[in-house]
């Protein structure tokens, strides 16, 4: 039976798991994404002994569902992984932020009582459906919408350019937020701070383990060469901006109640989510106003918060999000980010959630933080409260 008390309705993560993310045609291109999703389903088996028949549903996040991501693949990941078929699945499009968003309404789905157990994450397998696929079939915003803001198209690269204009910052600034992300992530890498969240995967050819996109030694000195990708006087290039990827990462959700029962340590609770938008245009500011929102819900200020995860879709975004919410710039990204790494679509939410939780529970952090930008101008927000 679904969960009555409002004691029995709060909502804990149980545990959060991801692959390492692989670069563009690296060593998971030849990976199905379907069965990608079964990995990490099945790691969250293995790591906690889950009984996969008790889950109520599976939330999946997946941006771009054509080819290989098209027809549920959150469905088809669960039958992959040799769960039971009464076990439900549905894909969720918010575009980046899409397993952020399968996170959030699995969270809600236990709040409300209408779940015990649910799965929520998500995956991009970039290398074999490309970014911007879609175009292939039409014109994705409509002129509708394009003639309302006078645009030819809504592009997250100019907006990232805009973003950097208003802020005043140089492509120095840029660059140098841009190595910071290499050298933090090899050294998250060298301490072993990220082996705990991973879980291998084997192919062909050998075993990926860790992040595969790092470049290290990156330095502003390193980046100067590189050619800006969306205006010839602009300060936006393909170093200071996500590196396309492939990656799956799942979280284990239910009430603090059920875990009691099953005998499962939490890692933390969802404190609270929100969801904000903003001008499509320059896209990519809806974290300001998202976390500005769910600050209000939970009564902290941003001196709070231990750690925030801002995704790194380009430098300007995290940049901006710091000036204008005042935070530390020590506690933000403290791992490297996807300029580092990289940023599969469907499947970050749940990758910044996961390195997030298990950083807070590493260095006993209470609260945690994570956003992104979403195309079309939305971002979410959520707040993860440390429980162990």
């Amino acid at each position: 039976m679904a969960a009555t008390s409002l004691e029995a309705r709060e909502v804990v993560i149980v545990d959060a798991v991801r692959t390492p993310i692989g670069k563009r045609n690296g060593s998971l291109k030849d990976v199905h994404p379907v069965d990608l999703s079964a990995h990490v389903l099945n790691a969250l088996v293995e790591r906690t002994g889950l009984d996969p028949s008790t889950v109520d549903d599976v939330m999946w996040g997946c941006v771009t569902q054509l080819g290989d991501q098209s027809s549920n693949v959150g469905r088809f990941g669960v039958l992959a992984a040799g769960w039971p078929e009464t076990v439900p699945a549905v894909t969720i499009n918010r575009a980046c932020g899409s397993s952020q968003q399968a996170l959030e309404s699995a969270v809600h789905a236990v709040a409300a009582g209408a779940y015990d157990v649910a799965v929520a994450g998500g995956v991009e397998t970039m290398s074999r459906v490309p970014l911007g696929a879609a175009r292939q079939f039409g014109q994705p915003y409509g002129q509708t919408v394009l003639d309302r803001y006078q645009v030819a198209t809504l592009d997250q690269g100019v907006g990232a350019e805009l973003i950097a204009a208003r802020f005043g910052f140089s492509r120095r600034a840029l660059d140098e937020y841009a190595s910071r992300s290499h050298a933090l992530a090899a050294g998250a890498i060298d301490r072993g701070d990220l082996d705990g969240q991973i879980a291998p995967v084997k192919t062909a050819d050998a075993e990926l383990a860790v992040d595969e996109g790092l470049r290290r030694g990156t330095s502003v000195e390193t980046l100067a060469g590189l050619k800006p990708s969306f205006r010839e006087d602009g300060v936006v290039h393909a170093g200071n901006a996500s590196q396309i990827s492939d990656g799956a990462a799942a979280l284990l959700i239910m009430t603090a109640a059920r875990a009691r029962e099953l005998g499962m340590r939490p890692m933390a609770r969802v404190r609270a989510g929100a969801v904000a938008a903003a001008d499509p245009v320059e896209m990519l500011t809806a974290p300001i106003p998202a976390t500005r929102k769910v600050l209000a819900r939970t009564g902290l200020s941003i001196g709070d918060i231990g750690a925030y995860e801002v995704n790194e879709a380009f430098a300007p975004v995290p940049l901006a999000w710091q000036v204008e919410l005042d935070a530390d710039p020590e506690r933000l990204n403290p791992l490297g980010g996807a300029i580092a790494v990289g940023h599969p679509l469907g499947a970050s939410g749940a990758i910044l959630a996961t390195r997030l939780l298990h950083h807070q529970r590493h260095h006993g952090l209470q609260y945690g933080l994570q956003t992104m930008c979403e195309g079309g101008g939305t971002a979410n927000a959520t707040v993860f409260e440390l429980l162990d």
